[in-house]
């Protein structure tokens, strides 16, 4: 199967564009808002067809907000490979990407501890910033 890192349209570019223009975790629609307020007359369901498949290629990070909508990001090196955290805030969708150390050896504790193999997790911390704390 061929990987779409390697074939990233000039639609894909606009929206790897717009991800990291905002620096934080957009959803679908807000992405494709802000490409059409810039003139780009790209379709939703192309955007989320983008957004897919950069996720799945590991362009972007995927976070799931609490009413369970999908929020993108585009991820530059992380602290410790490929799989990692953010803590995200609530209020303006900052992202701060944290050392996740600790959340790696109590899944491999709690996976031993019961049995599991091949186990993959996914933890996603939401509060306020400071900035959003004091406003």
């Amino acid at each position: 199967m061929e990987s779409t890192v390697s074939r990233v349209t000039t639609q894909g570019q606009a929206v790897l564009s717009e991800l990291r223009e905002s620096g934080g975790f957009l959803s679908a629609q807000d992405v494709w808002a802000a490409m059409r307020a810039s003139g780009n007359k790209v379709g939703l369901s192309t955007v989320y067809r983008r957004l897919q498949a950069m996720a799945d290629d590991g362009l972007l990070d995927v976070v799931r907000v609490a009413d369970g909508e999908a929020t993108y990001r585009y991820c530059g090196p992380s602290l410790e490979g490929s799989h990692h955290h953010h803590v995200v805030c609530r209020r303006c969708g900052r992202a701060e990407e944290v050392d996740s150390k600790a959340v790696e050896r109590w899944t491999a504790t709690v996976a031993t501890e019961l049995g599991f193999i091949d186990v993959d997790h996914t933890v996603e911390l939401f509060g306020t910033c400071a900035t959003c704390a004091t406003s």
